[in-house]
């Protein structure tokens, strides 16, 4: 990961979200709850999708890297969060920050490519060229979509935690946040962070942008060809494959934007704390409930799979 730049402090201290120990432990029993619910849909959507052949389909094959990448997403935040939220010490370690930095931006950059370049064009073979669509989403296509979802995650974060942890600490160590994140991290830094701005925004930046108009794009065609479909009944069935893509991708977009495209001069510790906390905490638990509360396949499937175990356990 990189040198360390002669830094005259060894560790960091993450102040967290709240000073009282009552809403310490208000927060703590609350990101406890969301923590599990989020594990539990996320391994269930997983093992779900895994046992059922049914369900062994392109979007269904990007739906389980989506629930692994927000499982993993949530599992490199939530704990330490937890700990924090009950300990007075709150000390973490340059290279343990910096591990969480790494991965907290991997999983979230391939999660960004993964729901625009993967799951998006999915979407749009399935509306606009539905009769070709197992050509069109082939296997090897599948595999090298999700191969640029996961490469595209390793770059954006190997770069922006490698020139970050050449920076110079030299002051304060307090990080005010409940995770190491790049702006509150930049804030502490004596070094000119000027260069890591600009590159943290170009990284961040292009996967952001190429995101959207991968997304704009497919859903800009995936709208027109809704509109020339006649019936009713088409029309809706068309918009029901979309919703919940759409859905997901509207909330995880906007939390991100608002939180990373702006320099660091801008960073508002309250606004920014409850962005933190809606995309790192809370989208991983929705995101299963948002791609199964509506969808009868994933419903049908797991009364396949209950059928099977009691007529297994019968059997025995």
């Amino acid at each position: 990961m990189g040198k360390w730049n002669s830094s005259s402090v060894s560790d960091f201290i993450l102040l967290g979200l709240v000073d009282s120990e009552e809403m310490q432990l208000i927060l703590f029993l609350l990101f406890l709850l969301i923590y599990l619910v989020t594990v539990l849909g996320n391994a269930g959507m997983i093992v779900i999708i895994c046992l059922d052949p049914q369900l062994h389909t392109p979007m269904y094959f990007f739906l389980t890297h989506l629930s692994f990448l927000d499982l993993s997403y949530s599992t490199v935040i939530t704990p330490r969060t937890l700990q924090n939220l009950l300990t007075s010490t709150k000390d973490i370690s340059f290279l343990e920050c910096f591990t969480q930095l790494y991965f907290f931006i991997l999983c979230g950059a391939a999660e960004c490519i993964l729901l625009s370049s993967s799951m998006a064009y999915d979407r749009y073979a399935a509306i606009c060229s539905p009769l070709h669509y197992p050509v069109i989403m082939s296997t090897t296509l599948c595999r090298i979509l999700l191969a640029g979802s996961y490469i595209s995650g390793f770059m954006d974060s190997t770069v922006v935690v490698v020139y970050m942890s050449r920076l110079h600490f030299c002051g304060s160590h307090v990080i005010h946040h409940f995770f190491c994140d790049t702006s509150p991290i930049l804030v502490l830094s004596c070094s000119d962070t000027y260069a890591v701005e600009i590159i943290i925004f170009i990284f961040g930046g292009s996967t952001l942008l190429v995101s959207l108009i991968t997304i704009s794009g497919s859903y800009m065609s995936i709208l027109s060809t809704i509109l020339k479909i006649n019936s009713t009944a088409g029309k809706r069935k068309a918009f029901s494959i979309c919703a919940s893509h759409f859905l997901g991708v509207t909330i995880f977009y906007s939390t991100t934007i608002f939180a990373y495209l702006k320099p660091k001069e801008s960073y508002s510790l309250g606004k920014d704390q409850i962005a933190s906390v809606f995309y790192t905490v809370v989208i991983p638990m929705l995101n299963p409930l948002i791609y199964t509360l509506r969808n009868r396949e994933v419903i049908s499937a797991v009364v396949r799979i209950m059928q099977k175990r009691e007529g297994l356990r019968q059997l025995n």
